[in-house]
């Protein structure tokens, strides 16, 4: 994997960005995300724009910390989006490092996600941006085969699957799903752990999504299995919501069980080989 973990935001959706990128340069992590878009309507998110003082406050903050900023998030490809209309918020993200910005499928009918997905990475490449398709049960795109099939037909260079371990988990797929990928269309994944009981409806699947994660390692989650199974290039980015520790603890958590996890990954390699 690459050297240098990232710190999802919904991690610690509580904070604002400057007092993420903080938090996460104290715990270890070398870069964050951030939800400059909410995820669903009127959810969280903090916008930022170029030009504004706020923006390069928030800039300065990045680099007098030391961490890059490695996505930005999120943007529903739904029925009636407007593409063009993200030209602003995929400009901030990349005026601020960002590598990419992560996106659901949101739209019934493949043939217009392909193309709105397709347009999206028109535009995201102006500026210089991956875009990252994750699938989630409780979408329209809602497991693997589904989105390799999207990110296959726009067939853009910059367009890649972005591989939640939960997500991956909770819809049915296994680590092994990733092998016959090809590995230019895996450029990153999301780490954390839970039990073992799949949950049996799409409401408790996003309870859980959202508030009841685990810290990598700590669960029923296969993730040394997936971490095999990822490219070795692939970015790692730890998503662990657990509101009811404060954030500085739930940060520092993440990032502690994460090496954890990615020592003991490491060390049963070398023991195969």
């Amino acid at each position: 994997m690459t050297t240098g973990l990232s710190l999802a935001h919904l991690t610690a959706l509580d904070l604002p960005p400057p007092a993420l990128v903080r938090e996460a340069a104290r715990a270890g992590f070398a870069s964050v995300g951030l939800r400059v878009h909410p995820a669903t309507v009127n959810g969280p998110a903090y916008p930022t724009r170029v030009g504004t003082e706020a923006h390069r406050a928030l800039k300065q903050i990045l680099t007098g910390e030391g961490v890059r900023l490695n996505d930005i998030e999120f943007i529903q490809l739904t029925p009636d989006i407007d593409v063009r209309a993200f030209a602003g918020p995929l400009e901030a993200g990349a005026d601020l490092g960002a590598m990419s910005v992560i996106v659901s499928g949101d739209d019934d009918d493949n043939a217009r996600l392909t193309a709105h997905f397709a347009e999206l990475c028109d535009v995201a490449q102006r500026f210089g941006l991956r875009v990252d398709l994750e699938f989630m049960r409780w979408r329209a795109i809602g497991a693997l085969p589904q989105a390799e099939v999207i990110v296959r037909q726009a067939a853009k260079s910059n367009g890649a699957v972005l591989v939640d371990a939960l997500h991956l988990n909770r819809s049915g797929g296994k680590p092994g799903d990733l092998i016959s990928i090809p590995a230019q269309l895996l450029r990153g994944a999301q780490l954390c752990d839970a039990g073992a009981g799949l949950p049996t409806t799409d409401a408790a699947a996003i309870t859980e999504a959202r508030q009841a994660r685990l810290p990598p390692g700590e669960g029923a989650l296969p993730l040394v299995g997936l971490l095999g199974a990822l490219p070795a290039d692939a970015s790692l980015s730890v998503e662990m919501p657990m509101p009811a520790m404060e954030a500085p603890v739930r940060i520092a958590v993440a990032f502690t069980a994460t090496r954890r996890l990615l020592d003991q990954a490491r060390r049963g390699t070398l023991r195969q080989n």
